[in-house]
């Protein structure tokens, strides 16, 4: 029978409406929306739409496996994504399994699940490699053919997995493991438990008319032989095991690579690690839905209430520690973190002794100085906070800075400080020059040490957040003599070390007499203490004469706004704490690292500098005005060179709050918005008046990092794109920084003295 035009096409819809993988795709969309939530959020990140400034998007495009983007980072990121989305059949076959009563009659009934149910996930996959292709030939800079052999490498291993889950998990024959397992999570005996409600009656069977079946071909559903209930739910619950046995071998996989994440073969890929998590999580979100039903949000407040007891009762501390320091000294030994202690401890008396000790330091310094000036220029550096961009600017700055005045830039700098990414790039810059000058090192200007400051730290610190942090909170490591939880805080200091080849793996007090003899800069590392916004100074040298402005001494109640972090912690071995503790103290990025607690009473926790100077500029002018009486006696013209990662001029983006959810949050997250901005205006007052303090001797100068597409900037997060690291290295021959060095060189090149 010939239908007419219109039947025709009302019959084509009517058949695709009720073709079950469209009737699978609607059911998702109309039940349990929430798994649904993996996706979108992974699709988020890849965009770029969610966690963006953390560089969340580079751990899914350009994975990294023993520090390399290869065949072999792919292929494990392709595994690991073939998990996941098992894990995502498996558990919506479990929910939604008798909705289609009628694939018990078919003779592997998970295998034509899922392939009926594989929109979701082509359609992701295509979106993914989209992506990921553009990425990688974009911004990687990788050509063609790697970018093939990259996703042939995705593919392959996704096609493993496959094989590997059709060939054991969903078999029909039993093993004796497999009986018993069955055993154990038999759903009957945990539903005994719950109990009835009859809201839990929820048949929904779903109207197909047809089907993909196992050799891929269209069939109908009206060919089926009748079913048997009985065999049905045989069928779900052998799935139901699998799904827990599934998600067991993911626990296990992570846990196992937690533990021995200091092996390089078990460091897979940070975006492989959290596929994994979201694999454990999904199935157990769908355990929670399909024993608990009607019961599920009681469940989930009970779950989450029972969580939030056992970090009270300190099972599990979110926060992380300073290793090195000694955490287990005796009640009377624990400084009292109150201003009566603090008032007693940073007290006048103290503030000049150790204003005249650095004065000394000085001396020593001048001393040394290879000029034959009575009065040699001195130098004082800040850098701004910035994750890895600011890390990679700095290096490069401070490098391209020193070999144009043939390293009088180095001998010249008495002290430093900063925040941030910044002060990791300042301090590796240090301990390079700080080698080379005892004849470790041949050539402090190879080209690899700034590709080691450019590489990724983000990989491993997201890797242990989902192999450590989130689920095995209970690994010990020693570290300077004690024993210490380790969390993705010490993997970042860990994966720094070994990109700067070892030459910040090393404790604060080992520059401590080099510093004290004006051999090297002074560094003061920075942090923002939490409980009240008081500044943090790590140091080796005496620093009291930082904690407070000078008028204030006489003052009986002194705003006392700095803590020198030794002096404060002489009882728990100050100096033997890792530099890399102190300078992730400093880069403590909310979320992306842990808040880092100090053992005092009460406890301190420590973040990002830059929450409370992103510049370090406030710290480096009280350090002048505070040697301003020696400065003014012994030295020539005062540089201060600052390094920042955002230009000093620029204009913040205007938010037009043109839509509903820009007028409701726009006003919520102003601050956090715009809060470099507020910093960098407010330091031109300190600018303008700072100078009249040295009779014009006082000189400012601002290497800036400048993109070559002002939209395009490098991302601020601990990571960087092969893009980002060309732009940000070539920066420095924008026509504003190359007159700064030029303005430099004449300012650190001595006089020429008469014949």
């Amino acid at each position: 029978m010939k239908l007419k035009p219109r039947q025709l096409i009302r019959y084509l819809i009517r058949s695709v409406f009720y073709f079950l993988p469209v009737q699978l795709l609607i059911l998702h969309f109309r039940k349990y929306q929430i798994l649904l939530g993996f996706w979108i959020i992974i699709m988020f990140i890849i965009r770029g739409n969610l966690a963006a400034h953390f560089g969340a998007a580079s751990l899914f495009l350009t994975p990294e496996y023993m520090g390399n983007t290869g065949f072999i980072s792919m292929f494990v990121m392709g595994g690991a994504m073939c998990v996941f989305i098992m894990t995502w059949h498996i558990t919506t076959f479990i929910i939604h399994s008798k909705r289609i009563p009628y694939m018990g009659a078919t003779r592997h009934a998970f295998v034509i699940y899922c392939i009926n149910n594989s929109i979701i996930p082509l359609a992701f996959l295509l979106f993914y490699s989209v992506y990921t292709v553009h990425f990688q030939y974009k911004d990687e800079h990788f050509n063609f053919k790697t970018v093939l052999l990259l996703q042939t490498g995705f593919y392959l291993g996704i096609l493993i997995i496959i094989l590997l889950s059709f060939a054991y998990f969903f078999r029909v024959s039993r093993d004796f493991f497999k009986t018993i397992l069955s055993k154990i999570t038999n759903p009957a005996r945990i539903r005994g438990i719950i109990p009835y409600d009859s809201l839990d009656y929820d048949l929904d069977i779903i109207p197909s008319k047809s089907f993909i079946s196992g050799r891929l071909k269209i069939l109908k559903t009206t060919e089926l032989p009748p079913y048997q209930p009985r065999v049905m739910n045989t069928i779900l619950r052998r799935h139901h095991r699998n799904v827990i046995f599934a998600a067991l071998i993911s626990y296990i996989l992570l846990l196992i690579m937690g533990i021995f994440m200091e092996e390089p073969l078990l460091r897979v890929p940070a975006g492989a690690g959290f596929l994994l998590l979201f694999s454990i999580i999904m199935g157990v979100v769908g355990a929670f839905k399909y024993f608990l039903k009607s019961w599920e949000a009681i469940g989930w407040i009970i779950f989450i209430a029972l969580l939030a007891k056992l970090v009270e009762y300190q099972a599990f501390d979110l926060r992380s520690i300073a290793y090195g320091l000694d955490y287990h000294t005796s009640a009377a030994e624990v400084p009292a973190y109150n201003y009566n202690n603090i008032h007693d401890m940073f007290n006048s008396k103290r503030y000049l002794a150790d204003r005249e000790l650095e004065e000394t330091r000085l001396q020593s310094w001048k001393n040394n100085v290879a000029d034959d000036t009575e009065k040699p220029p001195i130098v004082v550096i800040t850098v701004s906070g910035g994750g890895s961009r600011s890390a990679y600017w700095t290096f490069r700055a401070l490098q391209y800075a020193d070999s144009i005045t043939h390293g009088r830039l180095f001998s010249n700098t008495v002290f430093m400080t900063g925040a941030s990414g910044g002060m990791i790039g300042a301090a590796y810059w240090r301990s390079l020059h700080d080698a080379y000058s005892q004849g470790l090192l041949k050539e402090p200007y190879a080209a690899r040490y700034q590709e080691n400051i450019g590489k990724d730290l983000l990989n491993s610190i997201i890797f242990s957040l989902a192999s450590v942090d989130l689920i095995s909170p209970f690994n010990r490591v020693k570290s300077g003599g004690y024993s210490y939880t380790r969390d993705r805080g010490y993997a970042m200091e860990q994966e720094m070390g070994r990109n700067t080849e070892g030459l910040l793996d090393k404790n604060l007090g080992f520059f401590k007499e080099r510093e004290a003899k004006g051999i090297i800069p002074e560094m003061a590392i920075l942090g923002t203490i939490v409980n009240d916004g008081r500044r943090l100074i790590i140091s080796n040298q005496p620093s009291c004469f930082l904690t407070q402005p000078e008028y204030s001494l006489n003052q009986a109640i002194p705003p006392i706004d700095c803590i020198d972090f030794s002096a404060f912690f002489a009882a728990q071995h100050p100096y033997n704490i890792r530099l890399t503790s102190a300078l992730r103290m400093n880069a403590t990025f909310p979320f992306v690292l842990p808040v880092v607690k100090l053992p005092s009473n009460p406890g301190i926790d420590i973040m990002d500098a830059g929450l409370s100077d992103n510049f370090g500029n406030q710290i480096a002018t009280r350090y002048l005005s505070a040697m301003r009486s020696w400065l003014g006696k012994n030295a020539g013209d005062i540089i201060f060179l600052e390094i920042r990662d955002t230009r000093e001029s620029g204009v913040v983006s205007y938010s037009s709050e043109s839509s509903l959810g820009s007028q409701l949050f726009d006003p919520l997250f102003v601050i956090q918005d715009k809060w470099e901005a507020f910093q960098s205006y407010t330091l031109s007052y300190i600018k303008e008046t700072a100078p009249y303090a040295f009779n014009g001797r006082l000189k400012y100068l601002t290497l800036q990092y400048f993109p070559a597409e002002p939209k395009r900037a490098a991302e601020l997060n601990f990571h960087l794109s092969r893009k980002e690291k060309e732009d940000i290295y070539s920066s420095i021959a924008y026509k504003g920084n190359l007159d700064v060095m030029d303005t430099l060189v004449k300012l650190l090149t001595p006089p020429k003295t008469k014949p």
